[in-house]
């Protein structure tokens, strides 16, 4: 068996992070909305219902809804694997909610950097200029909605 190095600085915070999960009122409120949205996107796609018309009367805005479903297409397409989402009425984020909401905020602020970072190493590169004019496109939506 070989020996394991020693954990990077970076790796022992994020590991520390995964252990208190977030909460989503901990999150800008756009984020937290979008959160909402993927579990009720995820709430919908077991029952095979389209989640527009009632994302849309949640979010406010048919266009809002639209571009939160192409947001989470996006993502369910580019993340490593199944997104875990928690239930609707929980206010735990579950670790892919957590950073798709980190996703969401870095957009926000216009911060490409930091929203890489936030995916860094959870999905491929060449994925995340999609990722990135999805999230534009909500938060472009949200504040036209405002």
């Amino acid at each position: 068996m070989k020996p394991s190095r020693p954990l990077t600085a970076r790796a022992r915070d994020t590991i520390a992070a995964l252990v208190q999960p977030s909460r989503v009122e901990s999150m800008h409120p756009m984020a937290a909305r979008f959160v909402y949205g993927l579990r009720l996107i995820a709430l919908h796609d077991r029952a095979k219902r389209d989640p527009v018309p009632e994302l849309a009367v949640r979010l406010g805005s048919v266009e809002v809804a639209a571009k939160a479903l192409s947001l989470a297409h996006a993502i369910s397409a580019s993340w490593p694997e199944n997104i875990h989402v928690s239930r609707f009425c929980c206010k735990l984020m579950s670790h892919d909610e957590t950073t798709i909401a980190a996703m969401v905020e870095t957009a926000m602020r216009r911060d490409r950097r930091a929203f890489d970072a936030a995916i860094e190493g959870l999905v491929r590169p060449d994925r995340h200029e999609r990722l990135w004019d999805r999230s534009l496109a909500l938060v472009a939506a949200e504040m036209q909605a405002l």
